[in-house]
């Protein structure tokens, strides 16, 4: 193998892959990366940790073919080292060290034979989909940070993908929250599809999406066991989870006793203030909101304390409906839903202190976010 490619291309196209690089496992060689080259420019690179597998086209000049792994750190940082020029790599036959030169700077680097690396999973025709990239990014931002990290559970650890109706349903939960985010596709399927796709996959691609702005290429296999994610010049295959997700639409309140419509900003400032003390008290914030009265304006309360260090205690102005409520959150719960919006105002309902608590836009009906409150004395 003779390739030569500048550094930055190489650099970026290894940091990409390396996302996918498996950091244990019982099988050494998914901690190296594939390097595949083909006449006249296309040179691969490919990781996986066998949950995901991701390929990148890294511009390039080849001028003879071949193909080898080699560790995926150590490459990665010694091309990250290297200044920006031409990297020469060279694989004589039959050996397994490549030779990196780049300027001055010169490596060997011992590889193991590619055909022992596990095959990049076939989707084959299965059902296909384009989505735009940036309605999808906004999709899994909403929801993925609410999906199980723990694998006691393991559909939780996934995020449930409804292709219902010409559109795309999204919900993420973890048993103490729930997030659904509903989006429209101009490319609907012709029948109606659910899926479970872990969460990591998701975060990975979202970050592949922050400078896509072409069509994102969906294929999914036919016993729905695999999907595709097409970019521009990366590919990334992902397991899906096989299980059945909770019926999330039950777990949606259909009505409540009391509801506060607040500032987002203002909101989540408090959050963040409140949180400073609920670190050291279970992670515990309290909400007091209080109608309209005679002499006083509608409000909402923010309070933590910890019990050794102190308290603190907000107060929002607000647009209440309903009777006076108090309920408590776990301030990162709050925080990340919160962190997410992109309305003015919020809006908070609930039906009591031992009730779900739910959060959405003003305005806009796609989102939805639940959070199980936490018991506490008052």
């Amino acid at each position: 193998m003779k390739v030569s490619c500048i550094q930055n291309n190489l650099s970026k196209g290894l940091a990409t892959v390396g996302r996918a690089v498996a950091t244990r496992s019982t099988m050494p060689i998914t901690q190296n990366i594939l390097i595949t080259a083909k006449k006249p420019s296309d040179l691969m690179l490919t990781a996986t940790n066998l949950e995901i597998t991701m390929s990148c086209q890294v511009g390039a000049e080849v001028t003879e073919d071949g193909s080898i792994t080699v560790p995926a750190r150590l490459l990665t940082e010694f091309v990250n080292s290297l200044p920006s020029d031409t990297i020469s790599i060279d694989l004589p036959s039959d050996s397994r060290t490549i030779e990196l030169k780049c300027a001055r700077y010169k490596a060997r680097i011992n590889g193991m034979d590619a055909k022992d690396f596990p095959k990049m999973p076939s989707v084959g025709d299965g059902t296909n989909i384009k989505i735009d990239p940036a309605a999808l990014r906004t999709a899994i931002s909403k929801v993925v940070f609410a999906a199980a990290t723990e694998d006691s559970r393991p559909v939780l650890t996934g995020v449930q993908a409804d292709f219902i109706d010409g559109g795309l349903t999204l919900a993420a939960a973890d048993g103490f929250r729930l997030a659904v985010y509903k989006m429209a596709l101009s490319d609907s399927l012709k029948q109606d599809m659910s899926l479970i796709i872990p969460a990591r996959s998701l975060t990975e691609l979202n970050r592949l999406l922050a400078d896509h702005e072409e069509a994102v290429d969906v294929i999914i296999n036919s016993s729905r066991s695999q999907i595709l994610f097409s970019l521009k010049d990366v590919q990334m295959v992902s397991q899906l989870i096989q299980g059945t997700f909770p019926n999330y639409n039950q777990l949606i309140p259909q009505s409540s006793n009391t509801r506060a419509v607040l500032d987002l900003a203002d909101f989540l400032r408090a959050t963040k203030s409140a949180s400073i003390f609920a670190r050291d008290g279970s992670g515990i914030v309290r909400l007091q909101i209080m109608p309209k009265a005679e002499g006083a304006d509608a409000k909402v309360m923010l309070s933590a304390q910890a019990e050794e260090l102190g308290d603190n205690v907000s107060e929002l102005d607000a647009d209440v409906e309903g009777e006076e409520a108090k309920i408590a959150f776990n301030s990162k719960y709050l925080s990340d839903v919160l962190g997410v919006i992109d309305q003015q105002k919020v809006i908070l309902e609930t039906t009591g202190s031992s009730s779900p608590g739910v959060i959405k836009p003003v305005g806009d009906d796609s989102y939805i976010h639940i959070i199980m409150p936490m018991f506490v004395q008052w």
